[in-house]
């Protein structure tokens, strides 16, 4: 049935009522009229726009569930869907419902095919992107490690030889000259393997999260818990990639905003899937903040087709899980 059908009838049914309880009932209408007759007739008139008015919410509901949806969807979390009134299976050739159709199951079916095109459309736009990202982050390290590394090398030999060379009082200030130039270039190295996870394309996940957390630990001084699984499902370069960026992402938030004194990481396999957990003892919140960092997680989930899930309650901290499947690799 058609909205305006819809519409139609429930007016309809609500006004034939009335017509019938004038029709039917012992009440007359005097002129002038009569207060008793006022109030009898104002009330039938309450009772008819009460009933109007809850079989129009009854027969518009679906359009207040669509709007609802409308004004909270997030192409990041996907799978949000209306359920077509009327039923209908559209893959066994009944999308309207048993030939039950209108306007609103179609324009809910319409909504759902249209959400469907953009998160397909939102997940290859974010994977050119971030393997772009990827690409240039490649670039970036490789001219910090060749350009960069080597130019502040040959600063240390030079300022060597020159130390070795040079009176008391001015060896003293070449010797903190090379020591400053050697923090620098340990910082450059530091920067190389964020940007290039090298450790990740030589000896795999695990080593690189092993590094990556035995970095976080040295440099920010929080206790960090590794558990991971010995014998992990395979996942392709991507998916790794993805599983490495999350971790490292997390762990940068937990530094800068959790105020924690322990993370805990976890790698383990479920049921074909590999699950990557992150949690800390922070004072955590009702509400995690969706800022940049955890909308980039979720651009990556996305990416490898993952379900990253976050949780935060005051006094319990912050639990991030990423959940991948885990396809064998292709020999």
């Amino acid at each position: 049935m058609s909205l305006f059908w819809r519409i139609f009838g429930l007016n309809a049914l609500v006004l034939g009522a009335a017509t019938a309880l004038l029709l039917w009932a012992p009440v007359t209408v005097s002129v002038p009229v009569l207060l008793t007759e006022a109030v009898i007739l104002v009330g039938g008139l309450a009772v008819m726009l009460v009933a109007n008015a809850a079989l129009l919410r009854w027969g518009l509901a679906p359009l207040d569930r669509l709007t609802g949806l409308m004004a909270t969807v997030d192409l990041l979390r996907p799978g949000q869907r209306l359920p077509v009134p009327g039923g209908g299976d559209p893959e066994n050739g009944d999308p309207a419902g048993g030939g039950r159709g209108g306007e609103v199951p179609e324009l809910i079916r319409t909504f759902n095919a249209m959400l469907d095109r953009l998160e397909h459309e939102r997940a290859t736009a974010s994977a050119r992107v971030l393997l772009a990202q990827e690409a240039e982050r490649r670039r970036i390290a490789q001219e910090l490690h060749d350009e960069v590394g080597q130019s502040m090398t040959a600063i240390l030999l030079v300022l060597g030889r020159a130390a070795d060379d040079a009176p008391e009082p001015l060896r003293a200030q070449l010797h903190q000259a090379q020591e400053i130039t050697r923090g620098s270039l340990d910082e450059v190295r530091r920067l190389v393997r964020r940007l290039r996870p090298g450790v990740l394309e030589d000896l795999g996940l695990v080593s690189a999260l092993t590094s990556l957390t035995h970095d976080f630990a040295t440099h920010t001084g929080l206790h960090v818990v590794r558990r991971f699984d010995a014998d992990l499902p395979a996942l392709d370069p991507e998916a790794e990639l993805v599983l490495y960026r999350v971790a490292q992402e997390s762990l940068t938030n937990t530094a800068r905003h959790a105020d924690a004194g322990r993370v805990d990481v976890s790698l383990r396999g479920a049921g074909g899937a590999m699950v990557l957990e992150i949690a800390d003892d922070s004072r955590g919140t009702e509400v995690a903040c969706e800022g940049a960092g955890i909308r980039g997680m979720r651009e990556r989930a996305l990416l490898a087709g993952a379900t990253l899930d976050i949780t935060s309650t005051p006094g319990t901290g912050t639990r991030i899980r990423l959940t991948t499947p885990a396809p064998r690799k292709q020999h």
